[in-house]
């Protein structure tokens, strides 16, 4: 037998005892019907088709925008995917996407990235139906809140008002002061009788009412974003790529809706003693100091 029939003769020897370890390797699967992945060598746990063990490192399912998640054609029921531009992992239930808490998947927030400071936010405030055209496109203006409340509709440009101060920062609970606009004129001119500190630190925070993975930014990201404007005033903030608009405020002992079209008010997250830190920006000027949580001020959500 020449060299090269030898040769195609131990090749075919190969292939086929791959062949079989192939088989046998089904065959084990079939009849185990468990996998277990894990660094210890241990089985999976008799009630489980798959178990994942691992005291350093979790378990990632794949990563996608809320466009390649809506593309996913006849997706089955239990399907799991983290949604980048959504900021949740979601399930889909058999008629639609939820998120793994049970309640309805969040939608992509639309945002803006700032290349100097590398932040995300997003593109419009808080209410606004678009994002601005101008410095006094009014569609761009957004809602106003008092500081640290949840959206309850006190936020509307319209809302009534009522000087009963809040005995709870529970919003829609039956309380009289709901969807209102609470005045006060007595100091430390807040609109809670009791001052949290809380409501809005953070994503998880009481009263958050950015979009699922926003917050309100601290003073010193707002600061940062100033230092980035062309100038240093009304025009440097539209010009950023925030297109910060001059929507004014509502008057923390009346509610009235004031300097729309020439200032603009933006809250932040920092606490400075009875006050919170605020931006606020006009034709001349932009600069960052304490107001009174009881005034009504847009708010801009930054992606944590």
């Amino acid at each position: 037998m020449n060299k090269n029939k030898i040769s195609k003769t131990l090749v075919k020897m190969k292939t086929f005892k791959t062949f079989l370890l192939a088989i046998a390797i089904i065959t084990s699967y079939t009849v185990n019907a468990q996998v277990a992945v894990n660094t210890d060598g241990s089985n999976a746990d008799a009630s489980a088709m798959l178990e994942v063990k691992s005291t350093t490192k979790g378990l990632l399912p794949p990563r996608m925008t809320e466009a390649q998640r809506n593309a996913i054609a006849n997706p089955a029921t239990g399907l799991i995917v983290y949604c980048t531009d959504c900021g949740e992992a979601q399930i889909y239930n058999g008629t639609a996407w939820t998120n793994m808490r049970g309640g309805t998947a969040s939608v992509a927030v639309p945002h803006v990235t700032n290349p100097i400071t590398g932040k995300t936010w997003m593109d419009r405030n808080l209410g606004a139906s678009q994002v601005a055209t101008s410095s006094t496109d009014a569609a761009a203006y957004g809602d106003l809140y008092q500081w640290g409340r949840a959206a309850d509709g006190h936020e509307s440009r319209s809302s009534g008002t009522t000087s009963t101060n809040a005995t709870t920062a529970v919003p829609n609970a039956g309380n009289p002061w709901d969807g209102l606009f609470i005045t006060e004129d007595s100091y430390p001119y807040d609109w809670l009788t009791t001052q949290q500190n809380t409501l809005w630190q953070g994503v998880g925070s009481i009263n958050n009412p950015c979009p699922s993975g926003y917050r309100l930014p601290t003073d010193a990201e707002w600061d940062a974003e100033r230092a980035s404007w062309s100038s240093n005033d009304a025009a440097g903030a539209y010009g950023s790529p925030l297109k910060l608009t001059v929507g004014g405020y509502r008057y923390y002992s009346s509610g009235s809706l004031t300097a729309v079209g020439f200032f603009g008010f933006y809250w932040s997250s920092t606490i400075s003693d009875v006050h919170v830190q605020v931006i606020d920006f006009y034709s001349t000027n932009t600069a960052i100091g304490f107001s009174n949580r009881a005034f009504g001020f847009s708010v801009r959500c930054i992606k944590d």
